[in-house]
C-alpha cells in the first residue's frame, strides 16, 4: 500500500510539472511558429537633392561595425534563439517579436504571378552579415524569394592579394580568389531555397588596386592590357564556376558590369558614345577604363557569357538610370551588347528620397526611364530600391509609404502580366530593416521593416498594391 501511494505522489507531481512547463513556454516541442503561412547602404550615399543618388558600398568598416553583437544575437547562437509566447500565438526570436513580421500575406505570394521579391543582405563582414541575425533569417524566409549581397561578393572582398602574390611568384598568373565572405549566404540560399543575384563581377568601386599592378604589388607599375583582361577573365571565372559547381541553381543573375555610364562633365570619355566613365568620386581613376579601355565592359560580358551556366542572367546595372541623359547613353550601350548576344537585362538600381525622382510625371520621371528600356526587350530588374528619409517621423514615413506605392503600382501595371511592355521580373528591396542591428548607430530610414523588425506603413503599402 504504502508503495503504491508514493507511486501515486510520483505520477502526480509529475503530471503538474509538465503542465507547469506546458503554461510557461519552457517545454515546447515544434512549437516556434503556430501561425506560419495562416494569414491571408550600402548606406544611401546620397540624398539626391544634386540627383547623384549613388551605388549600394558600405561606408560602415568602422570599429562598430564589425562587432560581432552590436545590437543583436547571431543566428548560429544556439541557446535561447526561438520562442513561442504563452498560448503560441507569438513568434520571438533572439528577444524580438516578430510576430507581425511573419503572418498574413507573404511579399513574395503576393506578387508572385508578376516578379520575384528580393531583399539586400546587408553587413560589411562576416560578422555584421544579415545571415547571422535568426530574426532577420525568418522574415527573409518569410516573404522573399530572393537576395543580394550589398557589399561581401564584390571583388575587393574576393580577392586575395597574399594569395595572389604567391601565385605569381610560384609561375602562376591567375589572382587568388576566396570565397568565405559570401559562403554564408550561399549555404542560406541553398538550404532554403532562395535565389540570389550575383553582385557584382566588374565594378569600377571595391576593387583594390593592386589588382592591376605588376606581380599584385601595392607599390607595383600598372599591368599592361592583354595582361588584365586575362586576370578579368581568370577572376570571372573563378566566380561563375566556384557558385555553380558548389551552389547549382543559387545564383540566377549576375551584375557583370556596375556603372560604367557617366554624364558628369569631364568624367567620361566622349570617342565611344556610350560615355564609358573614366573617373569617379571626383578624380579618382577608373582603373579598368585606364589600363583596358572602353572595351572593359564588352570584355567583361564576353567572359561571362563564356563561363555562365545555362539559364544564369547577365545584367548591365546602374544608378540614376531615370536621369534622360543616362538613360539614353545606357540605352545605346545595352543595345550594343544585345546585338552582339552578350546581355540579358538592366538592372534599375532606384536610390530615390521622398521628393526624388518623379515617379509617373516630375523630374527625371520612373516611369519614363522604365518605358523606354522596356522597348529594348530585355529583362528588367529592379536591383537597389531604397527611398531614404532623413528621420523617422510619422509624416516622413507616410510620405515614405506613398512613394513605394507609387513605385510598386508602375511596376505591377507595366509588367507584362499586366498587359505591359515591360519585362519586370525581379526586384529586390536593397536591405531589410531601419538602423541595422549589427551596426551599433545606424540612421538609415529606408527599408520596409523598422529597427524592431516590425512591419512599417512601407511595407503594408508595397503589399495593398496587390490586395
Amino acid at each position: 500500500m504504502r508503495k503504491r501511494c508514493l507511486l501515486l505522489v510520483m505520477v502526480f507531481a509529475i503530471a503538474v510539472f509538465l503542465l507547469s512547463c506546458s503554461q510557461t513556454g519552457k517545454f515546447q516541442i515544434g512549437q516556434t511558429r503556430e501561425n506560419e503561412g495562416s494569414g491571408d547602404n550600402v548606406v544611401d550615399a546620397g540624398d539626391g537633392d544634386d540627383k547623384s543618388i549613388s551605388d549600394d558600398y558600405d561606408t560602415k568598416d568602422s570599429p562598430d561595425g564589425d562587432s560581432d553583437n552590436a545590437g543583436g544575437k547571431n543566428s548560429d547562437d544556439a541557446e535561447g534563439q526561438n520562442q513561442t509566447a504563452e498560448g503560441g500565438s507569438r513568434v520571438i526570436v533572439d528577444g524580438y517579436d516578430i510576430t507581425a513580421s511573419v503572418t498574413g500575406t507573404p511579399l513574395k505570394e503576393a506578387y508572385r504571378d508578376y516578379f520575384k521579391i528580393g531583399v539586400g543582405l546587408n553587413g560589411s563582414s562576416t560578422s555584421t552579415d544579415t545571415v547571422r541575425s535568426a530574426a532577420m533569417v525568418e522574415i527573409i524566409k518569410y516573404h522573399f524569394n530572393s537576395v543580394t549581397y550589398t557589399n561581401l561578393m564584390k571583388p575587393s572582398y574576393l580577392l586575395d592579394q597574399k594569395g595572389s602574390i604567391e601565385n605569381y611568384k610560384n609561375g602562376n598568373p591567375e589572382p587568388a580568389v576566396k570565397f568565405d565572405t559570401v559562403i554564408p549566404g550561399l549555404e542560406f540560399c541553398k538550404e532554403n531555397g532562395i535565389q540570389m543575384r550575383g553582385h557584382v563581377l566588374v565594378w569600377h568601386n571595391q576593387v583594390p588596386d593592386w589588382f592591376f599592378r605588376e606581380g599584385y604589388e601595392s607599390d607595383g607599375e600598372f599591368v599592361d592590357k592583354e595582361t588584365m583582361l586575362a586576370r578579368m577573365e581568370s577572376y570571372i571565372r573563378q566566380v561563375m564556376e566556384f557558385t555553380q559547381n558548389e551552389y547549382p541553381g543559387v545564383i540566377y543573375a549576375w551584375d557583370v558590369v556596375n556603372e560604367a555610364v557617366e554624364i558628369i562633365d569631364d568624367s567620361y570619355e566622349t570617342e565611344s558614345g556610350f560615355n564609358i566613365r573614366t573617373k569617379y568620386d571626383g578624380n579618382k581613376a577608373n582603373l579598368w577604363y585606364k589600363v583596358i579601355g572602353v572595351e572593359y565592359v564588352e570584355k567583361a560580358f564576353e567572359y561571362a557569357r563564356k563561363y555562365a551556366a545555362p539559364g544564369v542572367k547577365l545584367f548591365y546595372n546602374d544608378y540614376n538610370t531615370f536621369q534622360p541623359k543616362k538613360t539614353e547613353s545606357i540605352i545605346k550601350l545595352v543595345s550594343y551588347l544585345k546585338e552582339k548576344g552578350l546581355i540579358d537585362g538592366i538592372g534599375m538600381q532606384g536610390y530615390m528620397n521622398l521628393t526624388y525622382p518623379g515617379i509617373v510625371n516630375g523630374p527625371d520621371s520612373f516611369k519614363t526611364a522604365l518605358s523606354k528600356f522596356a522597348e529594348l526587350e530585355l529583362e528588367i530588374h529592379i536591383t537597389e530600391l531604397t527611398i531614404s528619409s532623413d528621420d523617422k517621423s510619422e509624416q516622413s514615413m507616410k510620405k515614405q509609404a506613398e512613394r513605394y506605392k507609387e513605385v510598386f503600382t508602375v511596376l505591377k501595371g507595366m509588367d507584362t502580366a499586366s498587359g505591359g511592355n515591360a519585362n519586370i521580373t525581379s526586384v529586390t528591396v536593397f536591405g531589410l530593416m531601419d538602423e541595422y542591428l549589427f551596426y551599433s548607430n545606424d540612421k538609415t530610414y529606408s527599408r520596409l521593416f523598422d529597427g524592431k523588425l516590425q512591419p512599417k506603413p512601407a511595407f503594408y503599402s508595397v503589399l495593398s498594391v496587390v490586395e
